[in-house]
């Protein structure tokens, strides 16, 4: 069958995007066919396709990990699913639990192999969750990236509880999911903006307070008289190496930082003495299983939560999309819709 996917075959910018018909083979006897109805974008598709990412990702290729959709057709020996379910993909189709292999990078959407920002695309049924009733397509697809990967840092290797303190920096997808789920396991929380009506709105879904970054660049000081000095036992840090001092200054004794994003770049010298003297465990996270994938899912569907989505935006306007999550004034996820 012919489907119609925005992909990068050019040069590395969001306007030199193509809509292309490409040519999908039949099923195999273990893939599922899958009609994408909603993508999420994610700061890494952005970077994918502005050259930052991967400059030598081969082209042509269709960006984005997160897709939810329909299944319109099966291969002969699928059993998992059938035509008319409605179905989420993850972010690595070779990472289904456990530990991180070195072969699960290989099967990355959107970057290593073609990703979700197609009317229709080709996944094998082991890596395929089903969507939650409570979530509509737009919902579930916000999953696969963001939630995952709060959830990875907060859930999966920190069991978080009411006796942390998360700290969470700026209001992008991966931070609000944090929100959220530090709010639902009963942790308090800390979070930083440079808009004060954004503060607002994180202090309304539950956050406990809120540092306006712009007013207080030394934020780590406000972190640390907040707690009473103690400092924060987890940290998202989604900035990369700008803010990376920073959050070690924030953290408490034996904290745990996750590092999870890039928006500051990628290398700045690094005084390794706060990892040192507070004995912090500083880990990188690179999304997550599948398995985390169908946890977060289930987290928020059994407890009543819905993401945050800021815009959404229609398949023929995605450009506009990649050009609103690049002035960064979202707040939580941005969305592409595709016809019914």
């Amino acid at each position: 069958m012919t489907a119609t996917a925005l992909r990068l075959s050019g040069d590395f910018s969001i306007d030199a995007l193509t809509f292309d018909d490409v040519t999908l083979p039949e099923p195999a006897p273990h893939e599922v066919l899958v009609k994408i109805h909603a993508v999420s974008l994610n700061y890494r598709d952005l970077m994918l396709v502005q050259g930052r990412y991967d400059p030598h990702v081969q082209k042509p290729r269709i960006p984005c990990s997160d897709g939810a959709g329909e299944v319109v057709a099966v291969g002969s020996a699928v059993t998992a699913f059938r035509k008319g379910d409605r179905v989420v993909a993850p972010f690595f189709l070779d990472w289904l639990d456990g530990p991180p292999t070195a072969a699960a990078p290989a099967s990355a959407l959107g970057g290593a192999i073609d990703g979700t920002l197609a009317t229709h695309q080709i996944f094998p049924e082991r890596a395929l969750v089903a969507i939650p009733e409570k979530f509509s397509y737009a919902e579930a697809a916000t999953f696969p990236c963001a939630a995952t990967t709060a959830w990875h840092a907060l859930v999966s290797t920190a069991n978080i509880g009411p006796q942390d303190t998360v700290l969470l920096l700026g209001t992008g997808g991966v931070s609000i999911f944090g929100l959220q789920i530090a709010k639902l396991r009963g942790a308090r929380i800390l979070i930083t903006s440079s808009s004060d009506d954004k503060l607002g709105r994180a202090l309304s879904l539950g956050a406990d307070h809120g540092i306006n970054y712009r007013r207080h660049p030394d934020w780590d000081k406000q972190v640390r008289d907040i707690t009473g000095k103690v400092g924060a036992t987890h940290v998202l840090e989604v900035g990369g190496a700008g803010t990376l001092p920073l959050s070690l200054r924030s953290a408490a004794i034996g904290a745990q930082v996750s590092v999870i994003g890039v928006l500051t770049g990628l290398e700045e010298p690094l005084n390794i003495g706060q990892i040192l003297m507070k004995t912090l465990r500083v880990q990188g996270i690179y999304v997550g299983s599948r398995a985390m994938l169908a946890e977060s899912l289930q987290a928020f569907a059994d407890n009543d939560i819905h993401p945050i989505i800021d815009r959404t935006f229609e398949f023929e306007r995605a450009k506009e999309a990649f050009h609103a999550l690049e002035k960064a004034h979202h707040f939580g996820k941005t969305v592409i819709t595709f016809p019914a």
